[in-house]
């Protein structure tokens, strides 16, 4: 049985009340409650300061390109899909530069868990705005205001039909444990956009902020009703609903490809002479 102790990586780097630190926290505790070990799932991530949180956890992991996460995970889980992966990314690297590779990740419906620190700035690059940032928004690269729509990311996720999107916040803990776990158990592309305070250059979405702001959605609320959802994804300002908002059972990427229905592809042979034929017709 593992313990906190067994995922124990270096020693985080983040500035001394990030949000980061509870996602961590809530992170390996749920690892913990489920029973994983660290050689049971790889978390692929990005460039930022959630690109640092595979450092931090003692796992498989791979650091890759700015917004690049989820090409990396999908190479992973197609080439080893009894292994668990998690993508972990902020809302610069997932949204800015990686938005293209999230929209056709939920159209796969691989099965991925995404957890997105979304603390709406740019942060390792010291605070321009990101595609999360609010209109009007006040930044070193826009001091006239953010002139560009906020992303919703939540409100994409639900157009494309995604089989699992939610919402936590770093500064509830335990629902965020409970929501990690629910994605983890969840069999399809799941995401979780995470609101994650930064606390050296967003001075404007505040821990206190979010806590004026913020509701765990009630037990009567039904995610598998997919209008429902749509129009509570685009509840925010004065009330931001965390939690389950959307899910949808649906057949994984994985699931319909024949070439791996019977064994992973790690585990099956390959034929190095029939890969030197293949090559010397382009000699």
């Amino acid at each position: 049985m593992t313990t906190l102790e067994d995922f124990k990586g270096r020693t985080p780097a983040w500035c001394p009340g990030c949000g980061n630190f509870s996602i961590l926290r809530a992170f390996n505790e749920a690892m913990v409650e489920l029973g994983l070990s660290p050689h049971e799932f790889v978390i692929v991530s990005g460039i930022g300061q959630a690109g640092k949180f595979p450092h931090y956890t003692r796992c498989h992991t791979f650091n890759g390109l700015h917004g690049r996460s989820l090409p990396v995970a999908t190479g992973i889980k197609l080439a080893n899909h009894k292994l668990k992966v998690f993508a972990v990314a902020g809302d610069g690297d997932c949204y800015g530069e990686g938005g293209n590779h999230l929209l056709h990740a939920i159209r796969r419906n691989i099965d991925i868990k995404l957890f997105v620190h979304d603390n709406q700035i740019y942060g390792l690059t010291k605070g321009q705005a990101s595609p999360t940032s609010m209109k009007g928004m006040l930044t070193k690269t826009q001091p006239f205001g953010v002139l560009s729509e906020q992303f919703s990311p939540i409100t994409l996720a639900i157009a494309l039909n995604c089989s699992f999107v939610a919402r936590g916040f770093a500064g509830d803990i335990e629902h965020l444990k409970t929501l990690i776990k629910e994605a983890v158990n969840h069999k399809g592309f799941c995401l979780l956009d995470i609101l994650q305070p930064c606390v050296s250059f967003n001075k404007v979405n505040t821990f206190e902020w979010y806590r004026q702001r913020v509701y765990r959605l009630s037990d009567n609320y039904d995610p598998t009703d997919r209008v429902k959802a749509f129009e509570k994804s685009l509840e925010w300002g004065d009330r931001i609903p965390i939690g389950v908002i959307y899910k949808k059972e649906r057949p994984t990427f994985e699931e319909q490809l024949p070439v791996i229905a019977q064994k992973p592809l790690v585990e099956q042979s390959f034929n190095f002479e029939k890969i030197r034929e293949l090559l010397t017709k382009f000699n």
